[in-house]
């Protein structure tokens, strides 16, 4: 027998209120995706790339942190190699390797006469690696790449001179392309939120003179920068984020470069997608648990300070979506026993629900579709699978995802763990050396959860609340689709397969 609408059960009106709550906080932060894409989209303000290099170039130092990373490192080597710049050039490859990578790299080191740098621990991991190197050199500048990056010949040549034009930038960062987008729904998802980061979140903040983030690689740094802000520090998962910040507080400004881009290799599985998500994440909460106090005292103008906080706090979203997906169903359940409706059968609290999730989730969509745009791809059929496809995985890493943003709250270090990439290679080569993270019973908890969702949507379509059923089965696809995958790849040890149109675009 349902609950009486004229005396409702408290429980019941505390789960309407905590669902309400959350829709209304996450819709806020929809509409700040929002500002981005219109800011993005409709402002003028536009920074090209500058001309040659005129008079004395300054000494430049490209740094190439690699660890374990056999199958792509070659690849990588030979394309900094080629790398053209008119002023004196010294390249350090960083190997903190412990596998057959220390001698492909020795070899190839070598043979295209670069230094090759290595530690007698990992202590710092990625940070410590590049703070070691930067003592073995007095460069004025600092290119970094990873190890799955291609850069083109021309990288130095066209975000150089941004530095040397204006001695108060002390970063360049470029837009990150893809090689292997095409070669599954995975890639293709990771692809567009990637192209979202940088299309729209990277060119607002940037036009709109805020806080952004050097991602790690595809940049340039002007050393005095990297000194000014204390360093490489390995306090955080993700260092790239934290230098960022400390060198942005005091007082260098950065450059993003939309026109100059570096591609990149995407994870094609999702143990690999997944532990690279968990990292990022886990790292940004770190990141902001550290700075967030300094960002509020900083002598900035408000609005600056308010979008970095924001920014730094960004992946706190997981939780309330981890949050939505657990009150979802219960929250449909719920509204069909207190049987409030209006005259005409309705379900009262339909139009703010669909107002909120449906005036959200499109918000997100948008944001993602902009910058597709942006970008000059076509806008299909079948690119708009794939934006939803996208929606779904984000959905389903929800669960996962919030568990790291709590980790990253608490005072313990954590492990650096890098992000495989297979470099195109086949069979038994690239089972032998390509070892994702195993994502352990996270499986079984999002098999489950996507089971949860689908009764609801079952339940929802039953009681003619229609309105909550598009965002019950995305939840589901999202959660069937990461448990599948995860499950399929962790425990039988399978890899997919590369295509011949992802080899053809690395070559």
């Amino acid at each position: 027998m349902g609950a009486s609408a004229h005396n409702p059960p408290a429980l019941l009106l505390v789960v309407l209120g905590l669902y309400f709550g959350l829709l209304g906080l996450l819709t806020l932060l929809c509409l700040e995706r929002l500002g981005l894409t219109v800011v993005a989209l409709f402002s003028r303000r536009s920074v090209g790339v500058h001309g040659p290099l005129e008079g004395r170039a300054p000494s430049l130092l490209v740094q190439l942190p690699i660890y374990n990373e056999a199958l792509v490192a070659e690849r990588l080597l030979r394309a900094v190699a080629k790398l053209r710049y008119p002023g004196p050039l010294s390249i350090q490859v960083l190997d903190d390797s412990t596998d057959e990578t220390r001698g492909l790299v020795q070899r190839l080191a070598d043979e295209l006469g670069f230094v090759v740098v290595r530690r007698p621990s990992r202590e710092g991991f990625k940070a410590g690696a590049l703070a070691h190197g930067l003592l073995r050199s007095d460069a004025e500048l600092v290119a970094i790449f990873d190890a799955d990056f291609v850069p083109p010949p021309d990288f130095l040549e066209r975000t150089v001179p941004t530095l040397v034009a204006d001695p108060k930038v002390g970063l360049v960062q470029a837009r990150w392309e893809h090689l292997n987008r095409e070669v599954r729904w995975l890639t293709r998802a990771q692809a567009i939120f990637l192209d979202g980061h940088f299309a729209i979140e990277h060119q607002a903040r940037h036009q709109r003179g805020l806080f952004f983030n050097f991602n790690g690689t595809a940049g340039v740094w002007r050393r005095q920068a990297i000194v000014d802000a204390g360093g490489w520090r390995a306090d955080t998962l993700t260092e790239d984020l934290d230098l960022s910040y400390r060198a942005q507080l005091a007082g260098w400004r950065f450059v993003y470069l939309d026109q100059v881009t570096a591609p990149a290799e995407l994870p094609e599985s999702f143990d690999a997608f997944r532990a690279q998500q968990a990292r990022w994440v886990r790292g940004s909460v770190e990141t902001a648990r550290l700075l967030l106090p300094k960002v509020w005292r900083a002598d900035l103008p408000r609005s600056v300070r308010a979008d970095a906080m924001i920014h730094l706090c960004n992946n706190f979203a997981y939780l309330l979506m981890a949050a939505l997906a657990v009150l979802l169903p219960m929250a449909v359940v719920v509204r069909d026993q207190l049987g409030w409706r209006v005259p005409g059968g309705r379900e009262l609290l339909s139009a703010l629900d669909l107002g909120l999730l449906g005036g959200g989730t499109l918000a997100v969509a948008w944001f993602y579709w902009a910058a597709q745009a942006r970008l000059g791809r076509e806008l299909s059929p079948t690119r708009a699978l794939e934006l939803l496809f996208a929606l779904a995985l984000g959905a389903g890493l929800s669960l996962a995802n919030a568990v790291e943003v709590l980790r990253g709250l608490t005072l313990q270090r954590s492990e650096f763990l890098r992000t495989p990439k297979r470099g195109g290679a086949e069979g038994g080569r690239a089972l032998a050396v390509y070892r994702p993270r195993r994502s352990g019973w996270w499986p079984v908890g999002e098999a489950a959860m996507a089971l949860y969702m689908t009764a609801g949507a079952i339940y929802a379509i039953d009681a003619g609340l229609y309105g909550a059923v598009p965002f019950l089965v995305l939840y589901a696809w999202g959660f069937f689709t990461i448990a599948f995958g995860s499950a399929k790849e962790s425990y039988r040890g399978e890899l997919p397969e590369t295509s011949t149109r992802a080899e053809e675009s690395m070559n």
